[in-house]
This record gives structure tokens, C-alpha cells and sequence, in this order.
């Protein structure tokens, strides 16, 4: 009969098999400000080209990139990185002292595009995608904005024409809110 140390020996080789096989499903998102809004947003900063090159293995369909593609810390090819994989990609270079209503039409109309699958929506650190995510989530969702306002509020609070952007767009939909 076997003792009671090499069963308990076989237990926790058994356990750590399981957990690590767990574990190695899909990779994290490397990225800053990482904000999971639903099953099927995540909004965040600029991912990095390896957690790029594996968003099909954590289930996406789209990436919309908010920022300019020259902005110093782009990734080089991230269009190529994303299509490699099947994914779609949209780039909407908001310059980030100037969003305006035609980025946030821009925005609306490519995520009605991907709303039957998974979508990364970044930029740089988080700031333009989580406004932008937060505006389509009280306009186009009609979720309550003191809930979807808790996204941004997690990355920074929007102030000059990000703020103005909000209030602009909140008001044509006759939403009553006001951010932070």
C-alpha cells in the first residue's frame, strides 16, 4: 500500500498539472490601463506586438486602433500583425488635442460593424479609446452613463476637447450626464 506522502506527493502533481494547463490557455493582454468592458470590448493602451500577434487565441475578431500610426510608440505593421491572424482592423487617427464628431461617426459606424464578435479598441494609453467606447456605450447601447462612465474613470478624466467631446455628444443624444 502506497504512503500517505507519495499520495499526497501524487495529489499535488496532478493539481499543478491541472492548474498550469489552465494557465496556458490564452496569453494575457500586454497593454496599459487594460479595461474589459463586456465579453465583447476591451478597450486599452498600445498593446505590444507579441500580445498583438495573439489576440485570435483570446477570441477577437477587430482591433480599432485610435490613435496616428506615427505616434512614437505605434507599433511598426500592427495592420499586418492583426490581418496575419483573419482579424479586421480599423485605424481612426484622432489627433489627440483634436477629436471631433466625424472620429466619433467614424468609431460608431466600425463597431456596428464588429458588434457579433470580440473587439480591442486602443491607442496609446487608454484615453481616446475609453472616451470614445464610453460615448457608443450611452449613445449607440443606451447603457446608463454613470455605469459606462466607470471605464473611463478607471484610466483618467477627460478634460479639454475630450470633455467638450463628451458633453457635445451627450447632448445631441439628450443624455443627461455630466463627467467628472
Amino acid at each position: 500500500m502506497p504512503s500517505t506522502k507519495l499520495i499526497i506527493a501524487a495529489i499535488a502533481l496532478a493539481l499543478n498539472t491541472f492548474t498550469a494547463s489552465a494557465h496556458a490557455e490564452a496569453p494575457a493582454l500586454h497593454a496599459p490601463n487594460v479595461v474589459p468592458i463586456s465579453a465583447s470590448i476591451v478597450t486599452s493602451g498600445q498593446p505590444t506586438a507579441e500580445a498583438l500577434a495573439h489576440l485570435s487565441e483570446q477570441g477577437f475578431k477587430a482591433v480599432v486602433y485610435l490613435a496616428p500610426p506615427t505616434v512614437g510608440d505605434a507599433v511598426p505593421g500592427e495592420r499586418e500583425i492583426v490581418q496575419r491572424q483573419g482579424l479586421e482592423f480599423v485605424n481612426i487617427p484622432i489627433p489627440f488635442g483634436k477629436p471631433t464628431q466625424a472620429d466619433f461617426e467614424q468609431f460608431v459606424e466600425a463597431m456596428k460593424r464588429f458588434s457579433d464578435g470580440k473587439v480591442l479598441v486602443h491607442c496609446q494609453v487608454n484615453m481616446r479609446a475609453s472616451t470614445m467606447t464610453f460615448l457608443y456605450r450611452t449613445t449607440v447601447l443606451h447603457e446608463a452613463p454613470e455605469q459606462a462612465y466607470e471605464a473611463v474613470a478607471k484610466v483618467w478624466s477627460p478634460k479639454g476637447p475630450w470633455k467638450d467631446l463628451i458633453v457635445t455628444q451627450l447632448r445631441k443624444a439628450q443624455i443627461a450626464f455630466e463627467p467628472y
